[in-house]
């Protein structure tokens, strides 16, 4: 095939708004407060191509930083950007690796599942929590009960697993009480989770929530404390806990994760598609295999269903933010035609969520909803 060269890049900028979540203390992260809004925005790229080809996605980082460096590059070459961008702007050459895929699909008629070796069409999914609601609700996730109730809810639609994303508030044991409620309700029958967000002040801290954990039989516990980063002080958590963690999220490029799983700080190791791109997530996987580990894909997307898809030690598809009272994804689903979709009861009685199965991502996109919410397009041609 003669080669495919990039012809222009157009970035815009859609908004939206979620009902009921605001930014809860001491950290701006999604909350349910009723009578809030929450603003929420993406990228909606698209690059043309020579070929009358054109790769679309969602992204969070802005391509056009690099959009002299990629005019006139073969779409195929997607290694050459990784290598020569990597000490330049790497999330952003990660972030147009994903665009690429989908170019090169279409282009061969087949989808990025198929271009990367996918093996199963059906993925088992988790359903990821919102945050805590803020204290004095009843309901919400704002306590250890509605945690238990909204994981017995979501056993029924038929989820095998369920991630907690706890109260942003400083008592612990909150933290605690929750982890041991949701014990209680489903543990044995459901895989539990906990993603601390790096919450945990201390080491004392993120012991007592790991000892919880132990109690309550959970399948891993999520950046525990010290930013995510930590190798020295994990390494010596899971000296005194037995709950696997699960870490990567807070760090970028496969050298630093690797370094996480060789270290001793982490079990699982996070795979990040916008951070690494689809090409370096998959990279991941096999060095985390090839050390014995399974690599759990962040986040939820088409792009991240195709590459779970290929990948054989990845174990859950993150449906996520999850609520009982509102909802609260971290990609509107607006933007999807009627062929795709993430939330709540998106996932079939198995608790399984499909693969897109057309060319490129295999997705219908809703044009009119994108225009309408878009605010503002920069173009590099």
């Amino acid at each position: 095939m003669k080669p495919v060269r990039i012809t222009k890049i157009e970035v815009s900028k859609i908004e939206w708004e979620i009902e009921d979540c605001g930014p809860d203390e001491p950290r701006p992260i999604p909350t349910y407060m009723p009578g809030t809004r929450y603003p929420m925005s993406l990228l909606w790229t698209r690059v043309e191509t020579d070929a009358g080809v054109a790769g679309e996605y969602p992204l969070r980082t802005d391509i056009t930083s690099i959009g002299d460096y990629l005019l006139g590059k073969d779409v195929l070459k997607r290694e050459q950007v990784a290598v020569d961008l990597r000490f330049v702007n790497p999330i952003a050459a990660a972030a147009a690796d994903i665009v690429l895929w989908d170019i090169a699909g279409k282009l061969a008629d087949m989808s990025v599942s198929q271009m990367l070796g996918g093996f199963r069409n059906r993925l088992p999914a988790y359903a990821s929590t919102m945050n805590g609601g803020i204290a004095g609700l009843e309901g919400g996730l704002a306590t250890p009960e509605s945690y238990a109730d909204f994981a017995l809810q979501c056993e029924e639609i038929g989820y095998k697993a369920f991630k907690i994303h706890p109260y942003p508030r400083v008592n612990v044991q909150d933290h605690v009480d929750a982890v041991l409620a949701l014990g209680e309700a489903v543990g044995g029958r459901v895989d539990l989770m906990l993603d601390a967000f790096a919450h945990y002040a201390t080491f004392a801290d993120a012991l007592k929530v790991g000892r919880a954990c132990d109690e309550a039989g959970f399948f891993w516990i999520e950046d525990p404390y010290e930013s995510g980063t930590s190798q020295s002080g994990h390494a010596r958590l899971r000296e005194y806990i037995s709950t696997p963690l699960l870490q990567g999220e807070r760090l970028s490029g496969v050298a630093n994760k690797m370094n996480l799983l060789t270290s001793g700080a982490t079990d699982f190791i996070r795979g990040q598609v916008h951070g690494e791109g689809i090409t370096g997530t998959m990279k991941l996987a096999a060095a985390a295999e090839s050390v014995g580990a399974d690599i759990e894909i962040h986040g939820c997307g088409p792009a991240q269903r195709h590459v779970m898809s290929a990948v054989g030690t990845s174990n859950y598809y993150e449906v996520v933010w999850v609520h009982p009272d509102v909802q609260c994804m971290q990609t509107t689903p607006d933007i999807y035609g009627d062929n795709y979709a993430d939330g709540l009861t998106e996932i079939d009685s198995d608790g399984m969520v499909a693969v897109p199965t057309g060319p490129g991502m295999g997705v219908d996109w809703n044009y009119e909803a994108i225009k309408r919410m878009t605010t503002g397009t920069k173009t590099v041609e």
